[in-house]
């Protein structure tokens, strides 16, 4: 009876910790679930952000069709994980015919590379702060499969472009602000400066050409002026040491 007894307590005891090793088994499935679908949901609002931010940019159906891929595909995989979510079913139709339509759109509308640089320093940051995280996001698509090389390269150059021009464009309108405020020692760091980025780019077009042209005719032109300015204060200079001499060496009065 004895034997039983113990037999059943330690039977009791294998059950209670088999159950329990089960459910903390289950907890760990739950918990590693969660943090795979709060990774996914952070994937949809990043890419959401990153639309909106296109605004500000040329239009591009192509990155519009990526992002929005890149958002269903999170959406999919959050439903794949834990389908009970709230509200997770009417997130992927809403996706699915989001994605339709840029889709659409990304066959029949080109590239728009028409870019106006804005007035506002603030403003030209966060531009070039969005084509970083936009281009980070297509390498990362990239790396996962779901962006063909070619698409990727196309759009990856495409922004690269477009992130040279406002560089080059601002370092341009601010050598030019500086020039006209005959700043001319500010104004020449600032060509230069351009006249380096252009210099370290990889790749050369019409655009690169042309400035580096249109920069090194403003230098030459900083350059002139800085030395007839040189001169004037050379000659304004030597003026003065004569008029000191003469005062120095005229003859004395007789009090």
């Amino acid at each position: 009876m004895i034997a039983i007894i113990v037999g059943l307590i330690v039977a009791l005891i294998i059950f209670v910790v088999v159950v329990s090793g089960i459910q903390q088994h289950k907890e760990k499935q739950e918990a590693e679930k969660r943090v795979k679908v709060a990774k996914q949901k952070a994937i949809i609002d990043e890419s959401e952000e990153l639309l909106l931010n296109l605004a500000s940019l040329p239009s591009s159906p192509n990155l519009v069709k990526i992002l929005n891929r890149r958002c269903l595909n999170a959406a999919k995989a959050m439903k794949g994980l834990m389908p009970n979510v709230k509200g997770i079913k009417s997130k992927v139709n809403e996706l699915t015919a989001r994605y339709d339509a840029a889709d659409d759109l990304a066959a029949t509308q080109a590239n728009d590379d028409n870019f106006v640089l804005p007035d506002n320093d603030q403003q030209i940051l966060a531009i070039l702060q969005c084509i970083k995280k936009i281009r980070a996001t297509l390498k990362s698509e990239q790396s996962k499969g779901t962006l063909d090389a070619q698409t990727f390269t196309q759009e990856d150059q495409r922004l690269d472009s477009m992130q040279l021009k406002i560089n080059i464009e601002s370092l341009v309108k601010r050598g030019s602000q500086a020039q006209s405020k005959d700043m001319l020692g500010s104004s020449r760091q600032y060509f230069e400066k351009a006249l380096q980025t252009l210099a370290s780019h990889p790749v050369s077009s019409e655009y690169t050409k042309s400035k580096h042209a249109e920069i090194t005719q403003q230098l030459a032109e900083i350059t002139e002026s800085l030395k007839v300015t040189n001169a004037s204060d050379a000659a304004k200079k030597a003026k003065n040491e004569e008029d000191e001499l003469d005062v120095l060496f005229q003859p004395k009065k007789k009090w």
